[in-house]
């Protein structure tokens, strides 16, 4: 039998099975007792209604249920007269601390995550975003770039130091893995670095803790981490010093560890549209034509979780970039893996990004 809601299933099966929030979500026209299934298997008290394209409609709650079944409604009748559908949501680039805010309001205890087409792409739940749980794990910040494509900025002042909202590039990334939960930073320094370390100092003032990985000279995006004198003893963050991002450092170490992966890459989907139209050959046949075709091709994103034992790849104070050392751990059959991303992000490159990350 075919399903009308072709698009859903293809829609959930390339989704991954580790994130419980994505088994909240139901095609319109399920029954109360999918429904009730539903909120069994994920116990997150919620579900999420869907359309046939994949879009957000609305949600169910189990007294949602229990109020229908008081209206005559039966097992086997659709949740399409009794979700909510306008149901309070949020996009990816909300902080916590605005999250928290709206929940409290609300008096609500889940809150989707929606993309600029109505896609669901995740789920606050409140007892998740309150805890204030801390991570052992450690991250490391690779802040030792010299920044020459935003010269003039960067003649006096290193590139993570740039002010973006009134403060450096590092503090808004280290205030938002600190909101995760990472309390252990080690910053790599080259370029003007006594200006990062005068600044942050050991972190007491930030409520973290820092130390700093000292380069005589550049080693690229993993080569500093060569330096690291103590082995860590569980799964690490590395992120570039110029991205600002509202991803969860959390979670991507959570996927990591769920995959027991050796090294994680976040992604990004980028499109490249070709400006002509395209003509498909084969020799001198004309076989097909596509009209400004768009591509989608997944970019490094620059952020990464390392298992301990990829250092061995690394030799010391001797320069390497991340592609480098994955391929190193892949061809050791490591385990190497994307984390899509959907979360904003920008890459601090050119003067351009900083006045974007500043109008933002």
């Amino acid at each position: 039998m075919v399903t009308k809601f072709k698009y859903y299933e293809g829609f959930m099966s390339k989704l991954s099975q580790s994130q419980c929030w994505r088994s909240t979500i139901l095609p319109l026209d399920s029954s109360i007792q999918k429904a009730i299934h539903s909120l069994e298997s994920s116990s997150l008290q919620i579900v999420l209604a869907v359309s046939e394209d994949g879009k957000f409609i609305g949600t169910l709650t189990d007294g949602d249920i229990r109020r229908a079944f008081l209206k005559g409604y039966k097992l086997e009748s659709s949740i399409v007269d009794i979700i909510h559908r306008d149901s309070l949501t949020v996009t990816s680039d909300i902080n916590r601390e605005q999250v928290l805010q709206l929940m409290k309001v609300n008096r609500i205890l889940q809150l989707p995550i929606l993309d600029s087409k109505s896609m669901v792409v995740g789920l606050h739940v409140w007892d998740s975003i309150n805890s204030s749980n801390t991570l052992e794990n450690m991250m490391v910040i690779m802040a030792g770039g010299k920044g020459t494509r935003l010269r003039p900025y960067t003649e006096n002042c290193p590139k993570p130091m740039l002010q973006v909202g009134e403060k450096p590039i590092l503090e808004h990334i280290i205030k938002r893995a600190n909101e995760d939960g990472f309390k252990n930073f080690l910053i790599s320094l080259n370029y003007l670095g006594e200006m990062i370390e005068d600044y942050f100092g050991d972190g007491s003032k930030f409520n973290v803790n820092i130390n700093y990985l000292k380069e005589d000279k550049p080693l690229g995006t993993a080569g500093c981490l060569s330096l690291i004198k103590t082995i860590p003893d569980k799964p690490f963050v590395v992120t570039n010093g110029d991205v600002l991002t509202q991803i969860h450092y959390d979670q991507i170490l959570n996927f990591h560890l769920r995959q027991k992966a050796q090294a994680t890459m976040a992604v990004r989907q980028h499109e490249t549209q070709v400006q002509y139209g395209v003509v498909m050959t084969e020799g001198v046949e004309i076989i097909g034509f596509k009209e400004k075709p768009i591509y989608l091709n997944h970019v490094n994103a620059g952020v990464y979780v390392l298992n301990p034992e990829a250092l061995k790849y690394l030799d010391y104070e001797m320069h390497c970039d991340m592609p480098e050392l994955f391929e190193s751990i892949k061809l050791n059959a490591g385990s190497t893996i994307v984390y899509p991303m959907h979360e904003s992000w920008l890459d601090i490159g050119r003067p351009d990004d900083l006045a974007l990350a500043n109008k933002r």
